[in-house]
């Protein structure tokens, strides 16, 4: 979840201040009138928010106000006691950004390149119609870093929210999180449920780091509830035929049959992006000389 504020009317001679809140990859806002924007106004907003959007998501992000950050210190924030407290008692994680406009943030296909990608591009024309997500078929991204895995996703998660389908977005650890919240009063199989509003769930980045039982299990679950319900797409630096190397072969096997049952299979390769830019220059604004 992400909130931010703007210049609501005046209401009898007095300014008031707008809170805005909205799900990544959701047209869904809960914007609600406030007079100001001190610390019991923004948890009582974000208190109705988090009603309105019917639970309390993995993390809540929003820029460096003095409701959040009260100092930073070597670079690193120090976080208002009061929000740490409101974080906790949510079972939330409260981070923080340099002020952006939303609406410009992000990768689309818009600055995609379709000629630098190994995947075919007729493979990526279909991807592009989103008719795969109407027959509610999976997609599945695997191969080496830096080769345009998550970009494809977040462009293709855009494409869908424009054509008015909900997305939800997810880390494999932000499952197991969620997982280990859900797990202390029995209600894993409702949250599970509340993200299958969405047309599309993706999951990123699979294979980067060791996967806890919980994430394996959040994955697991995730997959099954889905199965032939609605898409779930997942980028992997590993071939789902290797998830038995991040999690118990059992699990691992039951989940990449059904993942795998009604999916597109997209294997990139090639020499990492990211490094090509680096080693070029090509990823920062070069300096100016002195003047």
């Amino acid at each position: 979840m992400q909130w931010d504020y703007g210049d609501g009317p005046k209401v009898a001679g007095r300014s008031t201040v707008l809170f805005c809140a909205w799900l990544a990859w959701s047209r869904f806002r809960v914007v609600i009138a406030l007079w100001d924007r001190t610390m019991p106004s923004v948890v009582m907003a974000l208190d109705r928010a988090l009603r309105a959007f019917g639970g309390a998501p993995t993390y809540a992000l929003t820029d460096n106000e003095k409701t959040v950050s009260t100092d930073h210190i070597a670079g690193i924030a120090v976080r208002n006691p009061a929000t740490v407290a409101f974080g906790r008692h949510y079972g939330l994680t409260v981070a923080t950004c340099l002020p952006a406009d939303p609406a410009s943030t992000g990768k689309t296909f818009q600055a995609w390149n379709e000629a630098t990608s190994s995947i075919p591009a007729p493979t990526q024309a279909a991807l592009r119609t989103l008719e795969w997500i109407g027959r509610a078929e999976n997609l599945v991204v695997c191969g080496p870093a830096g080769t345009g895995k998550t970009f494809l996703l977040e462009a293709l998660g855009q494409a869908a929210v424009e054509a008015g389908r909900h997305v939800a977005w997810f880390t494999l650890e932000a499952l197991g999180v969620l997982v280990r919240r859900h797990r202390a009063d029995d209600s894993v199989t409702k949250a599970i449920t509340r993200i299958l509003r969405a047309d599309l769930v993706i999951v990123d980045d699979i294979g980067l780091l060791p996967v806890g039982p919980d994430a394996a299990e959040g994955l697991y679950r995730l997959v099954d509830a889905a199965y032939e319900r609605r898409s779930v797409a997942v980028s992997s630096n590993l071939h789902p035929s290797g998830f038995d190397e991040l999690m118990p072969k059992t699990l691992a096997t039951a989940t990449v049959d059904r993942l795998l049952h009604h999916a597109h299979l997209c294997q990139t390769s090639g020499e990492s992006v990211r490094l090509s830019q680096a080693l070029t220059g090509a990823g920062v604004v070069a300096l100016a000389g002195p003047r």
